[in-house]
């Protein structure tokens, strides 16, 4: 938890890791761990796990609990940790938080409480209570409305920002660029901002955000961080030349609903033991893959020989 006192440190390419399951659909701890190593070996700035990527509606408590304190003790404050911990209801937001800061995480990220669909009043004291109930670990935000129903308004955001100190920052997962800039405009440039959306992770930077969660790190985190890095030095030729080369990657992991390309990809290259997603989710069909395969050809050359 070395970078918990000191939030603005988290940065870059925070790669959202798959949650790796067998083929009988039980957690896959091995499998974790060699994701988890395989994101550090290439230069990942950060692990998070327990996103909408790491499928946490489909996972009981006692089981997102036992991976966030196996991935902290893998993680072992290399990089910064931010798991994520929110749930439609306070009472499980409340237990995976403190889990998380138990555990050591940097940071939690909360997720909107999903389908209840509440008002900004009842997302500001979601938000307050988590904040208030865990002062000593920082909060970021994890606006996602494609999968939740609702969408934190920038004010929102401000208030709580203004209110509780370890509020700093947002996971902005919207298509909308004109709401990042008005919720920077409304906190100011302290606030930490990353994005969620892959073709808006280069964009953000450039109105003053801190990095990315983006999920085809999970097979190409070498070129995601290096994005991240070439546009932070200054180099917005090779910024932007990354950017469009990982083009085919983005649409190749969103051929079918997140994660299921991804873990076929992993599963196929040997990283991961299983392709397997949870119910309501079905792994990667026939002609998902044979999408995936062609798009997957086109920045063969971003993705490392490993996976």
């Amino acid at each position: 938890m070395k970078y918990r006192t000191d939030p603005a440190r988290i940065r870059g390419s925070i790669a959202p890791v798959v949650s790796p399951f067998t083929d009988d659909g039980a957690p896959d701890p091995l499998g974790l761990r060699r994701l988890i190593e395989f994101q550090l070996e290439n230069g990942t700035h950060g692990i998070s796990i327990g996103g909408s990527t790491g499928e946490p509606s489909a996972q009981s408590l006692a089981e997102r609990a036992d991976a966030i304190r196996l991935a902290a003790e893998i993680v072992a404050d290399r990089v910064p940790f931010l798991p994520g911990t929110g749930s439609a209801k306070l009472d499980e937001t409340l237990e995976l938080t403190g889990v998380a800061r138990d555990a050591g995480a940097d940071a939690a990220l909360v997720i909107t409480p999903y389908y209840a669909r509440p008002t900004q009043e009842a997302l500001y004291q979601w938000y307050a209570t988590v904040a208030r109930e865990y002062p000593d670990l920082p909060i970021v935000i994890y606006n996602v409305p494609s999968r939740t129903a609702v969408d934190v308004a920038p004010e929102t955001v401000g208030r709580l920002f203004r209110d509780f100190d370890n509020v700093v920052g947002i996971k902005e997962t919207t298509k909308d660029f004109e709401h990042f800039s008005r919720v920077i405009h409304e906190c100011g440039p302290e606030l930490l901002v990353w994005s969620g959306i892959e073709l808006l992770c280069l964009p953000l930077l450039s109105l003053g955000g801190v990095g990315f969660v983006s999920a085809v790190a999970n097979i190409a985190p070498a070129a995601v961080a290096e994005m991240y890095e070439a546009a932070e030095a200054g180099n917005l030729v090779r910024a932007r030349e990354l950017h469009y080369k990982l083009h085919p990657l983005v649409d190749m992991v969103f051929t079918e609903t997140n994660p299921a390309a991804a873990k076929w990809v992993l599963a196929k290259r040997g990283l991961l033991r299983s392709g397997f997603v949870r119910p309501p989710l079905i792994p990667l069909t026939a002609d998902g893959q044979a999408r995936a395969e062609e798009l997957l050809r086109q920045a063969l050359d971003l993705v490392p020989e490993r996976v």
